[in-house]
């Protein structure tokens, strides 16, 4: 989820390709979540404070900032959680333009093909789907019903879920959403054309894994076949409803997903759609030039009085592409000219100028941080190593304080004690491996239990992504392996093929570093995909091969439970038992982020959903 999450990341599921950040010397490293399309994913940059919605800024009105990492939850909402308008922001102004300084271009307009964070910020704007999230101006976060009237009615144990549209909602060209659009936006995802979204909902409906979904409808909507009633009912325009075979507690969740946006059944010109999207959200894309510019004016046909987080006060967002995360960082630190008016929805802070930030009341007044969903893990081969000591002696060995501190110390990451993000429900700060009591590692422990395997001097290849800070933190963790006892042998790998080369089964690597974001505030995409011994292949999630049939009854358990505040705690649960009896992957940090605004823009918060800039509440303060 998906820098390129789109939140939570993201990006999601099953397959995974990788998305890569780029060779900037910022806080952009290559990263993967849930399912992971190819495009940049924001990986956590850099952080000023411990926490959430602003690091001394705005926060988007008189909303009070929860401390992200602790007592994370979201609600589904009922109806009246659900209505518009969205609460007016304090002091906000209509009018004005926003300058957006992005260092990626869009690769995907169509809400299908969106897959990554920075798409997925620009399709808050211009796209809305049946359910979306909400923050209270208590500081509280939901998911509500977006185009519908609820987050969704579950029943039958939650195989079945029915959601109901709201009056008056419209694409820019003045043409009702119905649930004949709903539909026609769930089976076209179906069609081989849709490549780089998400596939929770086609796995769910078709109740199988992999690309097997498109079975059921290969060509999608377009040769006059439909998905059955079975699977997908729309008895009239108003109503939607979904049947699955097995309980799907998290719905609400996937449907908040840009990847299901509504599109418009009557003007879908499929392959086409990407360029130039019918958007159904507060604004429209009267241009774009892609890797240059792009250009957002209001939507007259969206209605504040249908949308319940959404605002509509900038009359433009002035999109640039091709803006490094130095010189973004650079001129909204300078605050001159144009640059009071300007933000960016995804550079972060770059590493040379985190110290200014940090220090300058001016500019810290400016930022906002927080944490971002990704997670970094040493993988373990399980395929070469299947010693459980050798396996300890290396999670202990790890100095999990030296990547911290490759990435701007408390700045850019936090030390992590267990496989789960603090922005997930039912989050525990465990530590099995006592990550966090010694930080740079215990070597001692890691001898000891190397020598009691009797594998004392035993050889370790240890690749690692050619990028400063790995290369950096690969000089300290193979300083205490050695230590330890390894015979450690390094290699640098290029970030063009990193995830190529590590995501091979028959690689040839002991141990290699990988990032994974969850696609939603829950766990389920998170430890299936990194440890189900089922979806172990070339170019999947599970990259320390990881098999245990015990815990993948357990995941299979967990799936089926209908409350999915219950399932966040059992995934907790699950996730320190693999890290406890397996040791398939050590926990290294937790990714954080900070950006910058001019002093000239209002509305800002750093959103616990998207892990960026929240678009949709910005305002110009003086036009």
């Amino acid at each position: 989820m998906v820098g390129g999450a789109a939140t939570p990341c993201a990006n999601s599921q099953a397959a995974t390709d990788n998305r890569q950040a780029g060779a900037e010397t910022t806080m952009r490293v290559t990263i993967r979540t849930a399912r992971a399309p190819l495009a940049a994913l924001a990986a956590g940059a850099l952080f000023l404070t411990g926490c959430s919605s602003g690091g001394g800024g705005d926060d988007g009105g008189d909303a009070k900032a929860k401390k992200q990492g602790k007592d994370i939850a979201y609600t589904f909402a009922d109806a009246a959680g659900s209505k518009g308008p969205a609460p007016e922001i304090k002091g906000a102004k209509s009018g004005g333009t926003i300058k957006v300084l992005q260092r990626d271009s869009f690769a995907h307009l169509d809400p299908a093909q969106i897959y990554v964070s920075d798409e997925g910020a620009l399709a808050t704007l211009i796209h809305r789907g049946l359910t979306s999230y909400k923050k209270d101006s208590d500081g509280k976060y939901s998911v509500v019903g977006d185009l519908a009237t609820d987050s969704g009615q579950k029943s039958d144990g939650g195989k079945t879920w029915t959601y109901k549209l709201k009056d008056g909602i419209k694409f820019e060209d003045g043409s009702a959403i119905t649930s004949k659009d709903v539909r026609h936006t769930i089976e076209r995802t179906f069609a081989p054309f849709i490549t780089e979204g998400p596939t929770f909902i086609q796995q769910w409906l078709a109740d199988t894994g992999g690309t097997e979904y498109r079975k059921v409808l290969k060509d999608g909507p377009y040769k006059g076949k439909h998905l059955p009633d079975s699977m997908l009912e729309t008895p009239d325009d108003q109503t939607v409803i979904f049947h699955f075979k097995k309980p799907q507690a998290e719905l609400p969740y996937a449907l908040a997903m840009a990847g299901y946006g509504v599109v418009s059944k009557e003007k879908d010109t499929k392959e086409k759609y990407d360029k130039k999207p019918l958007s159904s959200g507060p604004y429209k894309i009267a241009s774009f030039k892609s890797g240059k510019s792009m250009k957002l004016v209001k939507n007259k046909e969206w209605s504040p009085n249908t949308d319940p987080g959404r605002h509509q006060y900038p009359d433009a967002f002035d999109i640039q592409f091709g803006v490094s995360f130095e010189d973004s960082t650079k001129r909204l630190m300078s605050d001159s000219g144009e640059n009071k008016t300007a933000t960016s929805f995804t550079n972060q802070v770059d590493a040379s100028s985190m110290q200014e930030v940090r220090t300058s009341a001016d500019i810290k007044k400016r930022s906002v941080s927080g944490f971002q969903s990704y997670v970094g893990y040493m993988n373990i081969n399980n395929d070469r190593i299947k010693d459980k000591k050798v396996r300890q002696a290396i999670a202990y060995a790890m100095p999990s304080q030296s990547i911290v501190s490759a990435f701007g110390g408390s700045g850019g990451a936090q030390l992590a004690g267990n496989y789960i993000s603090p922005t997930l429900v039912g989050q525990k700060p465990t530590d099995p491996f006592g990550k966090l009591k010694k930080p740079q590692g215990d070597v001692t422990k890691a001898k000891k239990l190397l020598k009691e395997s009797g594998k004392t001097g035993m050889k370790l290849t240890f690749a690692f992504q050619n990028a400063p800070e790995w290369q950096k933190f690969s000089v300290a963790a193979t300083d205490n392996l050695k230590k330890a006892g390894f015979n450690v042998q390094k290699k640098d790998i290029i970030a063009d093929t990193y995830y190529d080369q590590v995501g091979k089964i028959k690689n040839d690597y002991d141990i290699y570093h990988n990032s994974w974001g969850a696609d939603w505030p829950s766990a389920s995409t998170v430890v299936p995909n990194l440890f189900d011994g089922r979806q172990v292949q070339d170019g999947a999630a599970n990259y320390s091969h990881h098999k245990n049939p015990k815990f993948e009854k357990e995941m299979d358990r967990i799936r089926a439970m209908s409350d999915p505040n219950k399932a966040a705690e059992e995934w907790q649960k699950l996730a320190d038992k693999i890290l406890k009896e397996d040791v398939p992957a050590v926990p290294l940090q937790y990714y954080k982020a900070i950006q910058l605004y001019g002093s000239n823009i209002g509305g800002v918060y750093f959103d616990e959903s998207l892990h960026d800039i929240n678009p949709t509440s910005l305002y110009v303060k003086k036009k």
